[in-house]
């Protein structure tokens, strides 16, 4: 029996999660980054400007669908000289469009002048201490959990952070493995803490995006949701069951598993990886491929046999040029 891992029903509809308007620190106004998506064939845009969440619907219609968001910060030292210090940024993605607010925020912490005109008054009743301690930030996560917020882990490299950092964050929805804007200024990321995630047992998603802040860092990651339609909710109920890949180039067309097998079509790409979560893997490599399959009865034999702990695989594609997109992990029992 087949089993698509991407939804057979439905269209692929391109995404940026990670953007900076007028109303923190970009340079482009919301309707400037609408008209400049759209041209490059984006119908989603997610609205993440620091530290204060703004819906911004009045730019949703039939062929664009702006979702509401925020970014907010963890510094390691608050008020001490930035450039020096670790820091936590975390993306709150809304499954409310019209949310104008969320509970970890606290004036405190805001850093940009310009952004205080867009508290509401929703805003104001809140107050969240927040701490540079995992007990903290994890209160954070799970606080934005409870409030329908999809939290990403945002450019751990820009952030000065490393394996200690991250390994005991509960939680995430998504880790940031590409952040164009941080590419452009020498700070690049990696997959290696959702694979770190994933071995723990957390249920983490691969986010590739821009981070723009300007014209010359927008277009370099997104993400292809598979949604029945361009509408909020349906799009955010897809992002958030994993229904959608990321990359800063390659194109999925089919992914299922049959019979043990899983079968991925895509763009023209010259290495197809399968990964897991122990040491076992399977690769084709290639000039044009535009279809692999990977045989994964010994491996699911195997995890099963063994009681293996947090089994799963996911795929990865690179192009001529080394430009990658990652698959989401697929578990054991959605294998099976």
């Amino acid at each position: 029996m087949r089993k698509y891992l991407l939804p057979k029903e439905g269209q692929f509809y391109k995404a940026n999660l990670h953007m900076h308007t007028t109303v923190s620190d970009g340079v482009l106004t919301p309707h400037e980054v609408k008209k400049l998506y759209q041209n490059e064939g984006y119908s989603i845009v997610a609205f993440s400007d620091h530290e204060v969440m703004v819906p911004h619907n009045y730019l949703t219609d039939d062929k664009f669908l702006a979702m509401t968001a925020t970014e907010i910060s963890i510094n390691q030292y608050w008020g001490w000289d930035f450039e020096f210090q670790k820091t936590y940024h975390f993306n709150l993605l809304s499954g409310d469009p019209d949310k104008d607010y969320y509970r970890a925020f606290n004036k405190k912490n805001m850093w940009l002048s310009n952004s205080f005109a867009y508290i509401s008054e929703n805003q104001e009743k809140h107050s969240f201490v927040k701490e540079y301690q995992i007990d903290n930030i994890n209160e954070v996560i799970k606080i934005s959990n409870e409030e329908n917020l999809l939290v990403t882990y945002n450019h751990p490299v820009w952030s000065l952070q490393d394996y200690s950092d991250y390994i005991n964050l509960k939680g995430l929805w998504g880790v940031e493995w590409f952040n164009n804007g941080c590419v452009q200024g020498g700070f690049i990321d990696s997959i290696k803490p959702m694979d770190d995630l994933l071995r723990v047992g957390e249920n983490v998603f691969p986010i590739a995006c821009d981070d723009a802040h300007y014209q010359a860092t927008c277009f370099g990651g997104f993400v292809m949701v598979k949604a029945e339609k361009l509408k909020y909710d349906d799009v955010f109920s897809a992002l958030k069951e994993g229904d959608f890949y990321s990359s800063t180039k390659p194109l999925i067309e089919e992914l299922f598993i049959e019979n043990g097998v899983i079968t991925i079509k895509c763009s023209p790409v010259t290495r197809i990886m399968l990964t897991t979560e122990r040491r076992y893997t399977q690769d084709v490599i290639g000039t044009n491929i535009t279809e692999a399959k990977f045989d994964l009865n010994n491996y699911i034999r195997r995890s099963t046999k063994n009681e293996c702990k947090n089994p799963y695989v996911r795929l990865t594609l690179i192009d001529e040029d080394g430009n990658e997109a990652y698959t989401r992990a697929y578990h054991l029992y959605e294998l099976r």
